[in-house]
């Protein structure tokens, strides 16, 4: 039978039959009237520790201290709510008397679910915070007990409400002005419907960020399996929201989602998405097997997460295991130093090669990073490697020996790897387990030997997957003819009419000199200055960028030739609101015998025009304020001129539109394009790169295949469904818009003049 159209009750005794028949879970009840509703019920929980053989006195101090901590309302729900999480994860540490022995209480049976108490409440009350009429009371819908801890709570909307309700519902409990305290246990939060299914996070989630779960098929093999057996469907006969349930709610899996896959990173709680939990798991069932392999999750997927998802169980499940993560770029070990700091693990770079055998060498410490390119001694080069197997052996210590069962993660594994490099790991390491992590795919000619040298796919989430997910938003690609697109009269009168629309004849005579300066950048010669006008076209055109909610990056050919963007740049409108972000850092050394007599040659006029942006700031300064203001402000920093830089990585800074003026290919070009991919505001519906060097031959060949070309290095398969022709999805769109207004339309009366319509949809009077 359809559940669509239930009424909210209906629903909820549905999932209350669910959650007590098919997941074992105990109904306590119907909470509405009882008093003194919370969540710490030592009611349920003493029992529990009781059974578990704990002391009385060490059962009234364990409880009175996780007590103290989840109601301790002078700190944030943040702080609090991890506190809470370390006392379910680790224990509490606690007495029985003065001058005894510290003993842990496990509130939680982690190694064996059933052995825990699963129950369920309905409508639990809570009351106001105060009685000054200044905070307010609510009532969750169903909340999840295990022994008395309150660690999830549901809100259940009918099917024709929008689980976008139950979402704002949730984070509205969280204010201080209701039922903020009660959220300092919450581990899962979760808001479903029939029509929608379910969606979770956790404690402060913003609504964008709230996760859909799909089920992996376990029998599912990569490269064998056609790509729909991936996921499991839903349960025959059974709701979309009752299917989730049942697979996120079941109890091994609800306290393995606690357990294993919750984070507090640098003042964000985060969880993980199904692909990372499966990715995990499979890694997991790898490392048992002492099988390596590699793990590829597309861009702005969480890759590092589930690096420390992993390196976190590794920690924890295999004795004197040790965890190096070897990257090769100083960004990539940057970011990858700050991730771990951030979720409160100490890592520690070697600065040089040297310093990482001395570390291998010693016990600790068991997180360890580094570059790659230490390895072969040459900071930051891949050059002159030949042979260097045998200096390295040479200038290792007699006693060598890397102490521990070392386990090294490889990031963006698909670049150097495979090489003389990979060698002088293996040299150093032969008992070392080696697991690589990508972003993006494989290129043909590399990928059977990396699939020989580290093992084969361990778990793969491909960009078409986490598109199908909103993790990533889609792409929509347009090359550009600078010459036939750009330069027409018709464009340059539909920029003045734009700059002019609503202005009296005053207003549009003061705008004749700027109009003047925009005709001249229109139907100038330079390649340059057409590109200038083409993107300061869409910053007046585009939604997105003339609300000043987002804006773009500029990808150029050379330092040099960003400048003289830079400098076309700041005699427009954008004048202060464009900056170049490059490695160059302007010292009297570029210049230094360059002073002819004869004007300024490139060197002098990349100095000059780099020194007057950064106005006497740093670089490094210069680039922070930049980045801060484009990612925070992005009214007041609309454009960022890059080259290499702000290309890669996960905290490089989004942008909506990516104009590419440079000869880009394979992994350089993937990682580029997945700038404009990230989620940013709910009026971000895609990302768009705009393609000046026609890198896919669609102007030259009209053939829209954007799978070859700047492309031909990947099998077509991995990048599929990647790039989607602009002007053919918005033709597609704006077709389906119609037939949903014809279909809308249908009923309305003869002969459809206004007043029909009008009656139609307003009233019948």
């Amino acid at each position: 039978m359809s559940t669509v159209g239930q009424i909210e009750k209906q629903t909820q005794a549905r999932v209350v039959r669910l959650f007590q028949d098919q997941l074992g879970y105990d109904h306590l009840g119907n909470w509405i009237d009882r008093a003194g509703n919370a969540n710490i019920e030592p009611t349920y929980l003493r029992p529990f520790l009781e059974a578990k053989g704990y002391a009385p006195a060490l059962i009234t101090k364990a409880i009175a201290h996780l007590t103290k901590v989840a109601t301790d309302q002078s700190r944030s729900l943040y702080d609090i709510n991890r506190d809470v999480y370390d006392l379910l994860r680790y224990g509490v540490k606690v007495k029985a008397d003065v001058g005894e022995q510290t003993q842990t209480v496990w509130l939680i049976d982690w190694k064996v679910p059933e052995a825990n108490h699963f129950a369920i409440a309905e409508e639990v009350a809570i009351k106001a915070a105060t009685s000054d009429g200044k905070t307010f009371g609510k009532r969750p819908d169903v909340v999840i007990y295990v022994n008395g801890i309150a660690l999830g709570v549901l809100e259940l909307k009918r099917s024709t409400v929008s689980v976008s309700e139950g979402i704002r519902q949730n984070l509205d409990n969280q204010k201080p002005m209701f039922i903020q305290r009660f959220f300092t246990t919450m581990q899962m939060i979760m808001a479903g419907n029939d029509t929608e299914g379910l969606r979770y996070g956790v404690i402060e989630t913003k609504e964008k960020y709230w996760l859909s779960w799909r089920e992996e098929n376990p029998a599912y093999r990569e490269g064998v399996d056609k790509r729909d057996q991936r996921y499991m469907a839903d349960v025959p006969g059974v709701s979309r929201l009752d299917t989730a349930l049942l697979r996120l709610c079941a109890k091994d899996r609800f306290l393995d989602m606690i357990h294993n896959f919750l984070v507090y990173d640098a003042g964000v709680k985060k969880t993980c998405r199904h692909n990372q939990y499966f990715g995990v798991h499979a890694a997991q069932e790898q490392i048992r097997r002492r099988e390596g392999g590699i793990i590829w999750h597309t861009q702005g997927s969480g890759k590092s997460l589930t690096m420390v998802w992993l390196a976190k169980w590794i920690r924890e499940n295999v004795k004197g295991a040790r965890v190096l993560v070897i990257t090769d770029r100083t960004e990539l070990d940057e970011q990858i130093e700050k991730v771990f700091k951030g979720v409160n693990e100490d890592i520690l770079r070697s600065k040089s090669g040297a310093e990482l055998i001395a570390q291998l060498n010693a016990e600790a410490p068991w997180l360890l990073c580094s570059l790659l390119h230490k390895f072969g001694g040459k900071e930051e080069s891949e050059a002159d490697v030949s042979g260097y197997i045998e200096e390295v052996r040479q200038a290792l210590p007699r006693d060598f020996r890397a102490k521990g069962d070392v386990y090294v993660f490889v990031d963006e594994c698909h670049r150097s790897q495979s090489g003389d490099l990979h060698k002088a790991m293996k040299a150093i390491l032969p008992n070392a387990m080696f697991i690589g992590f990508t972003g993006t795919p494989l290129l043909k000619e590399d990928k059977q030997t990396s699939l020989e040298v580290f093992g084969p796919y361990i778990h793969t989430y491909k960009f078409n997957e986490a598109v199908a997910d909103g993790v990533v938003l889609d792409l929509r690609y347009e090359a550009r003819d600078i010459d036939q697109n750009v330069t027409s009269q018709a464009k340059i009168d539909q920029w003045f009419e734009l700059k002019t629309k609503g202005l009296n004849d005053l207003a549009k005579a003061q705008l004749k000199q700027r109009w003047g300066t925009m005709q001249k950048v229109l139907s100038s010669q330079s390649r340059l200055e057409k590109i200038v006008g083409d993107i300061l076209m869409d910053m007046e055109l585009k939604d997105r960028l003339k609300s000043g909610h987002g804006n773009a990056m500029l990808v150029s050919s050379s330092i040099y030739q960003a400048c003289k963007f830079y400098e076309l740049f700041d005699k427009t409108d954008l004048a202060g609101k464009c900056a170049i972000v490059t490695s160059y850092k302007p010292s009297a050394s570029d210049i230094k015998g360059e002073e002819s007599g004869e004007g300024l040659t490139e060197r002098l006029r990349q100095y000059d025009i780099y020194t007057k942006m950064l106005g006497g700031q740093e670089p490094e300064a210069f680039e922070k304020q930049a980045k801060k203001k484009f990612i925070d402000e992005p009214g007041q920093m609309k454009l960022l001129i890059v080259v290499d830089k702000l290309l890669t990585g996960f905290d490089a800074p989004s942008a909506t539109y990516l104009y590419i003026d440079k000869k880009m290919q394979d992994h350089g070009l993937f990682q580029a394009i997945c700038r404009v991919n990230r989620l940013d505001g709910d009026d971000k519906e895609y990302g768009y790169v705009i393609d000046y060097k026609d890198l896919f031959k669609s102007l030259e060949t009209s053939i829209k295949d954007y799978t070859t070309e700047a492309f031909d290095g990947y099998d077509k398969e991995d990048v599929a469904g990647l790039l989607t022709d602009r002007l053919k999805m918005a033709r597609e769109r704006l077709d389906d818009a119609l037939e949903a207004v014809r279909a809308l339309c249908e009923p309305v009366d003869a002969p459809r003049d206004t007043h029909a319509y009008l009656r139609f949809f307003c009233a019948e009077d």
